[in-house]
């Protein structure tokens, strides 16, 4: 940490403004700079999320961008709360989470019910989004999409060092039919990735009743993330974050070693095949 304050959501808004000058103006930030009367250091770091610009700013910047009032007044609503170490977002807007995820140094992860949306095969994907039977097809469809096009960050060649937590419930989970389970087991075997079973015989110890997240970034804060079918959080808070290095510590010293949980992935990926092969016979 390089004691910079910038937060998940004011980096995802201050890029919101990057998008905005360059859409609605042909101005570099430079000329812009400029025309406020702004070092342009200042265009630059509130573009980056890296300093809370005043509501005064906001105005200013969005008025010379030509956007209207009822504009201006909905991104300061949203604004107000850029810096905050602990936000809320509703569920169904993923870019705060996608920038924060994208920019990670490390990413470590637990899941207690479902295979990890970053190791997730399309056609487990999608078979969770029908199962829950909450959005329409086209809504689904965009949705698996949108999941697909956040893997590109396992194939970068400066792709962050991940450690996935799956307790072995996620794993014995049947989400769609047996080849889509063989299919995705085979899958988390042949990735540039640590993953860790942490087993049933665990017992409690194991059990979170969220799914976690940390991400840890070389110049800035690590931020902590949780979320739920209602709500996704962001922490940066100190103890917040201690509180889930603490949850991760726990599970380092519980899960299965990577050897031993890629030989349960396959143990269960072959068992699938099996009863894949025995459902063949019978239908022939």
């Amino acid at each position: 940490m390089n004691g910079d304050p910038s937060t998940p959501y004011s980096r995802d808004l201050g890029d919101e403004l990057r998008q905005v000058r360059e859409r609605f103006t042909t101005f570099r930030a430079r000329r812009i700079a400029r025309m406020l009367g702004w070092d342009p250091g200042k265009v630059s770091n509130i573009e980056h999320g890296k300093v809370r610009a005043s509501e005064i700013d906001i105005v200013q910047y969005l008025g010379r961008c030509g956007r209207s009032q009822a504009f201006i007044e909905d991104f300061l609503n949203r604004y107000r709360s850029a810096f905050d170490h602990y936000f809320v977002q509703v569920t169904d807007n993923m870019r705060t989470m996608t920038m924060a995820e994208s920019v990670a140094d490390k990413i470590t992860s637990y899941d207690l019910t479902t295979i990890p949306g970053l190791l997730q095969s399309e056609e487990y994907a999608r078979a969770l989004y029908e199962a829950r039977d909450v959005l329409t097809p086209d809504l689904i469809e965009a949705a698996v999409r949108f999941r697909m096009e956040r893997q590109a960050i396992m194939r970068r060649h400066d792709r962050p060092e991940c450690i996935f937590y799956v307790h072995e419930n996620a794993l014995r989970l049947k989400v769609g039919n047996d080849q889509i389970m063989e299919d995705q087991l085979m899958r988390l075997l042949f990735h540039t990735h640590v993953i860790r079973i942490v087993p049933a015989a665990s017992g409690p110890a194991g059990v979170h009743m969220a799914n976690y997240v940390l991400w840890h970034y070389e110049k800035r804060s690590d931020v902590a993330y949780t979320e739920s079918d209602l709500a996704q959080v962001f922490v940066q808070d100190q103890v917040g974050v201690k509180r889930c290095k603490s949850i991760f510590a726990l599970l380092d010293a519980l899960a299965l070693s990577e050897e031993q949980s890629r030989s349960m992935v396959a143990d269960l990926a072959s068992r699938s095949r099996e009863d894949l092969n025995d459902r063949r016979l019978h239908l022939a």
